[in-house]
Parts: structure tokens; C-alpha cells; sequence
């Protein structure tokens, strides 16, 4: 039991790590099952590790040390709200690649849209840096873009909201 409870530890600890790393302003996860992964493992799996760690644990030192996390993740669960949580965990979608990098081709200027349910669409104009295909670091868009000789304009239409809805 207690190299079971090591691995769901481990893989909590990712999955928050995850979560954190989402919640910077510059860092997105691209790939909604994998966002969807993440968010719901926060949520089911903070209350479940911390019930886990309570019960399997016998040596009190580890114990206290292993619930710590979960406890300080459910309490920002119940202040930020579960719901709103649930809102947020939307990826954002390529709607359009407007600009590209002439010397790095995945670093590109996308206007980008999230759906949040029943309220509607977030939109986005911003400069993407692709980590992988999961992954990507985003900024603001450089000022002066249109006069660059670095970036190609391409205006290329992809619409991935709608190919996920298929």
C-alpha cells in the first residue's frame, strides 16, 4: 500500500504542478484533455490524497508532511470556488495565425478565443511560443509587428474550436 500511496503522491504533485504552472499569466496548456486532466485531478484528487494520506499513512512525521499540500490546495479550492475553477479550465483555441516568425516557425502572433460555457467566449491577440504541441508560452504582441522584417504576415485562417466540436 505504501508504494501505491507513493505514486498517487507523485502523480498529485505533478498534476498540481501542472495546475500552478497553468495559472501563470505566460504559460498555457493547449491541449484540453489534457487541461480538463489536470483541473479535474485538482479538484477530485486533492480530497482523495488528503483522505488517503490520513488513513495509509502510520508514521506521523510523513503523514503530517503529506497532507500538507492537499490541505493548502483545498483551502484554495474553497476560496476560490470549485465552480469558478471549473470555468477556467477551457483551453484557448487558434482561431487565426496573423504572424510568423521567419526564423523560428513555431513562434507565431494567433488570435486565439476560450469558451467559458454559457458565458460566452474569452478573446485574445497574442505572441506564441510552442513548447510543444501540448504546451506554449505566450506574450503580448510585440509593438511595430506590421514593420518587421523578423515576422511574415499570414493571416492564416484555422478555426480549432470548431474541429474539436467534431
Amino acid at each position: 500500500m505504501i508504494k501505491i500511496s507513493k505514486i498517487l503522491n507523485t502523480s498529485y504533485v505533478l498534476i498540481v504542478a501542472f495546475f500552478v504552472l497553468d495559472g501563470l499569466p505566460s504559460f498555457d496548456i493547449k491541449s484540453q484533455s489534457i487541461k480538463s486532466f489536470v483541473y479535474f485531478g485538482v479538484l477530485i484528487g486533492t480530497p482523495l490524497i488528503l483522505i488517503l494520506n490520513i488513513i495509509f499513512v502510520k508514521q506521523k512525521v510523513i503523514t503530517l508532511v503529506s497532507t500538507a499540500l492537499p490541505i493548502i490546495i483545498l483551502i484554495l479550492i474553497i476560496l476560490f470556488g470549485p465552480v469558478k475553477i471549473l470555468f477556467t479550465k477551457g483551453s484557448w483555441c487558434t482561431q487565426e495565425i496573423i504572424y510568423q516568425n521567419k526564423h523560428v516557425s513555431f513562434r507565431t502572433v494567433e488570435f486565439q478565443i476560450q469558451d467559458v460555457g454559457a458565458f460566452g467566449y474569452n478573446k485574445r491577440t497574442v505572441q506564441v511560443f510552442y513548447l510543444t504541441t501540448f504546451f506554449m508560452i505566450i506574450s503580448d504582441v510585440p509593438s511595430g509587428i506590421e514593420k518587421s522584417v523578423e515576422w511574415v504576415k499570414l493571416d492564416k485562417y484555422e478555426n480549432e474550436l470548431r474541429l474539436k466540436s467534431q
